[in-house]
């Protein structure tokens, strides 16, 4: 019996190991919750060349500049695929800000492109975009939404193939004479408009630093109240 005994205690569990108290190997994690992304992709839509620098139809690639420059004045845009892009960091977070060079018509181009190349989701795209429905200096913070006949935002839309990506949009007004919307928007902002325009970039830029930090539900609520505040 004895024998019996000992042969049995052979294939019994070693209870002095508890393996539910194993601490996690190094540089492993136990937490299956996938941590969320900390880089974004912020696009300013716009024209390149010097004759659409002060244009309406920019005031994306103003905001895109505002913001590079708000967060860190030595940082600079650089010529690259489809885009002049800047990297800046920010409480943490990684922001890729681009101003395609692809022309406004075909801004998906750079978008897709840059999504891919840096692993952005969706969800941590911020586009800046002028708008002739929205007074000159509102701002207006969407989640998603049509492109509501902007060619830029269409374009984006059908490259990716998905309208659900965050926008701020910049009010460029419409005091234009009845089918002279091109020439209004490619027009160049006069040096009153300016003034006004200005402060509402620096505004744009820290919506879009709250839709980093803070996410896009509460940074529309802020953008979109200052707004309404106007």
């Amino acid at each position: 019996m004895s024998l019996l005994k000992s042969i049995i205690s052979l294939f019994k569990p070693v209870h002095s190991t508890d393996l539910s108290n194993r601490k996690p190997e190094s540089g492993k994690s136990q937490n299956t919750n996938q941590e969320p992304q900390m880089k974004y992709l912020i696009v300013g839509l716009g024209n390149v060349g010097s004759e659409y620098s002060n244009t309406r139809h920019n005031s994306g690639f103003m905001a895109a500049d505002a913001l590079v420059r708000k967060v860190d004045e030595g940082a600079k845009f650089t010529l690259e695929r489809h885009a002049y892009r800047a990297e800046v960091r920010y409480k943490g977070r990684t922001l890729v800000v681009i101003k395609p060079t692809t022309l406004m018509n075909l801004s998906g181009k750079a978008v897709r492109y840059w999504m891919a190349a840096e692993k952005v989701e969706l969800a941590n795209v911020l586009v800046f975009v002028d708008d002739i429905a929205l007074p000159l200096g509102t701002l207006r913070m969407k989640r998603q939404g049509s492109h509501g006949g902007h060619n830029g935002l269409a374009d984006i839309e059908a490259a990716i193939g998905s309208a659900a990506y965050c926008r701020l949009r910049i009010g460029v007004g419409n005091d234009f004479p009845r089918g002279r919307q091109i020439e209004y928007v490619l027009g160049e902002f006069s040096a009153a408009e300016l003034a006004v325009l200005e402060p509402r970039l620096d505004a744009a830029a820290n919506a879009a630093l709250a839709f980093c930090t803070v996410g896009p539900e509460r940074a529309m609520n802020v953008c979109n109240t200052q707004a309404k505040l106007q």
